[in-house]
């Protein structure tokens, strides 16, 4: 068994990699909102913090009632508790990637968990 995975992703409108690329530590969406569009329900987690990254276009969120702004560029992290909801603008559609991961569970990262030779 090979110690990666790779795939090549097309455009859709959401693309989940967690069983695309056998993920264990976390859920990665790609997703794309048409201008003027909104993901249609508002929804918390459990126990996963979500980090959006905001590859292009603009739109909003709203998160415990408040609305951000978001452009190509911008990276937001929501705690599980959140309410959130994201829309696309009126003048723009939005691709977004979302990382899912259970929050306070990185223990250690970049050179500390690197084991060298």
């Amino acid at each position: 068994m090979e110690n990666f995975s790779k795939i090549g992703v097309k455009d859709g409108a959401r693309v989940e990699l967690h069983d695309a690329l056998n993920l264990t530590g976390a859920e990665i969406s790609i997703n794309v909102l048409p201008q003027g569009a909104g993901v249609p329900f508002v929804h918390a987690h459990k126990q996963n913090e979500e980090i959006y990254g905001i590859l292009e276009g603009a739109g909003t969120a709203v998160i415990d009632g408040q609305r951000v702004p978001l452009a190509a560029g911008d990276w937001l992290r929501i705690a599980p508790a959140a309410k959130r909801q994201f829309f696309a603008s009126d003048t723009s559609a939005i691709k977004y990637l979302c990382i899912q991961v259970k929050e306070h569970s990185l223990e250690e990262y970049t050179a500390a968990d690197a084991v060298i030779g």
